[in-house]
């Protein structure tokens, strides 16, 4: 991999849609085991610029807004916890504008790199209700003036919180005070709204990591609280990673993800996280599973028990240290959906908050002011792990605690080579082109092609990807008729924003995307796999055609998608049909005459 210059499988561009589809995977999943995506190093230098930025910013942010706090006396923002307030305000203003996660090549934003708000202040460009028609008033698929002032709204709140002095109130405790009230309260009550209008925004401004922090911030009387409060915030989104880890998905995902570290270049240790990458054998190693499990699984489940209960300063500051480098780790793999102003911030507050705020120094569980305080924190960040494990299909796998787990929905999707894709240009009102225009532009249709389906084959690393490439082979006629892609590369520029939450393109998306785009039956199918519940190997999945709507349900094995190669070289995995639309039959099914008839 060059500075400038991108890293190709060995394949000739101009031949690489002759190949067999299944062909096509192997050779780019095997090259994705020595070499990773593949792209520049410049685009990892473009991020490190942003991350420059980002902590540039919220240093002259909290020191020029924040009375009694000196902009170069940063040994004085020791134990303030107004830093920690504007901070995080500061992160969820990058997060819900679409300038953190989701931002830039690595989340296959080429030109431009910005979704987020240039989507969600445009009248007319889809937004998802999560409930659809059912509660009245938030219906629709079309963004509306309401729903871009409303939007406007939160934004602007969240930049009055930032920029007003910290109030002297009877939680605060220092000259500095703390962050103000009144444009938190009405950005929670903002953003319950916003819930129920577009779960894109809500779910891009990270609910799960902030909001309830900000509500506790503007609500209770005291500072221990709200200390309290965030560590219980904290400890609850590691200990939801670590416990979503569990399963058969994670050893995978660490696979993908270190062969994609743009600091690793040693093929030699890459490939001691695949059995045989010679002998096309990718399963994982031993190697695999120690770095996903102890350094990942082990790490995340000990050492935040350890800050939330340990009174002993050497201890602590010894768990500190582990979590600060756990989060840079990840921030140097620079994984895909590229959250990287997430651990940043993690990294600063870890020991802000668990060092600035020991639990023997009067902030521990036994020091808030009420019990019931505790317990209401519990159920408030509890909840949505909980529902979301065992009920993946009721619950965001962000709200459920899955980061990098790799146990999400997703989708595969397929365009019949006729244009079909193109029609994603013409029928809706959005910020930026198809991905193979946008990466056409810089290296021409033939690497572009590559590139997109190198993402198809980043998605077969995982178990859910096997899975939704075997469901292909039935529901088309033949793959070679189609151009595959991966869902969230699709969904980045349908909506703007994607986390891997492969909800955000479901058949609900999809149909919005219909109403406006008119595609003909078999133009465009969808293959789509839910999260595997944390109490079943069984993971439920959906067939979608376009014009069509769900025309196939079914579950199949996990242990069987974690078994093959991601090319599946022993045929489609198995699954079971429980519903098929009346009249449909997979195309995959057809004799001959039968699709040329069709």
């Amino acid at each position: 991999m060059g500075f400038t210059t991108a890293d190709m499988p060995p394949v000739d561009p101009e031949r690489f849609e002759q190949m067999p589809v299944m062909d096509r995977m192997r050779v780019l999943a095997l090259h994705w085991a020595d070499y990773g995506f593949g792209g520049p190093k410049q685009m990892h230098v473009l991020y490190l610029v942003k991350t420059v930025a980002f902590i540039a910013g919220g240093w002259l942010v909290v020191g020029l807004t924040t009375p009694g706090l000196g902009l170069f006396d940063l040994g004085g923002w020791w134990g303030e916890l107004i830093v920690y307030q504007k901070l995080m305000v500061w992160i969820v203003l990058w997060e819900i504008t679409g300038h953190a996660a989701s931002w830039g090549p690595l989340s296959f934003k080429f030109g431009p790199f910005t979704g987020g708000w240039k989507y969600w202040t445009r009248v007319g460009t889809l937004r998802c209700p999560p409930y659809g028609d059912r509660i009245p008033g938030t219906g629709g698929a079309a963004r509306t003036a309401f729903d871009v002032a409303l939007y406007v709204a939160l934004v602007v709140l969240l930049a009055i919180a930032l920029v007003l002095p910290g109030r002297q109130s009877e939680a605060a405790y220092s000259e500095a005070g703390l962050i103000a009230s009144w444009p938190l309260i009405a950005y929670f009550a903002g953003l319950v709204v916003m819930a129920f209008r577009d779960k894109v925004v809500f779910l891009a401004s990270r609910p799960e990591q902030y909001a309830l922090c900000l509500l506790a911030f503007a609500t209770l009387a005291s500072h221990v609280d709200m200390v309290l409060v965030a560590k219980i915030a904290m400890v609850t989104i590691w200990l939801g990673a670590g416990v979503s880890k569990f399963g058969h998905h994670l050893t995978f995902v660490v696979q993908a993800m270190m062969s994609n570290t743009p600091w690793l270049t040693s093929r030699r240790f890459k490939r001691t996280l695949y059995r045989d990458v010679d002998g096309e054998d990718l399963m994982p190693t031993r190697m695999a599973f120690t770095w996903a499990h102890v350094g990942g699984t082990v790490v995340e489940l000990v050492l935040p028990l350890v800050l939330l209960f340990s009174t002993n300063g050497t201890i602590t500051w010894l768990a500190i240290a582990g979590m600060m480098a756990f989060h840079l780790f990840i921030y140097s793999t620079y994984p895909l959906a590229v959250p990287l102003e997430w651990n940043i911030f993690f990294i600063f507050v870890t020991p802000f908050l668990f060092g600035g705020f020991m639990a023997g120094d009067g902030y521990g569980l036994g020091d808030f002011s009420s019990p019931w305080l505790l317990v209401a924190a519990l159920v408030g960040f509890l909840t949505g792990p909980i529902l979301g494990n065992l009920k993946p299909e009721w619950v965001s796998f962000l709200i459920s605690m899955r980061q990098y787990a790799g146990n999400w929905a997703s989708a595969t999707m397929a365009f019949r080579m006729n244009g079909a894709e193109d029609k994603l240009d013409t029928g809706l009102v959005k910020g930026m082109r198809i991905q193979r225009e946008q990466l056409a532009a810089l290296y021409g249709y033939d690497v572009a092609e590559i590139f997109l389906q190198k993402c198809v084959a980043f998605r077969s690393m995982h178990s859910h990807g096997r899975a939704q490439l075997s469901l292909m082979q039935r529901h088309l006629d033949r793959l070679e008729n189609y151009r595959l892609r991966e869902g969230e590369v699709v969904c980045t520029v349908l909506l703007g924003w994607q986390f891997g939450d492969g909800h955000l393109f479901d058949e609900r998306t999809i149909a919005a995307v219909q109403e406006r785009c008119h595609f003909e039956p078999g133009e465009w199918v969808t293959t789509f796999t839910e999260s595997q519940p944390i109490h079943r190997t069984q993971v439920q999945y959906k067939v979608i055609d376009a014009a069509l709507g769900v025309v196939e349900r079914g579950w199949y094995d996990v242990r069987d998608a974690v078994s093959e190669q991601p090319w599946i070289p022993n045929g489609p995995i198995r699954h079971t049909i429980t519903w098929q639309r009346p009249g449909y039959r997979p195309a995959g099914d057809l004799s001959g005459e039968e699709r040329v008839a069709t």
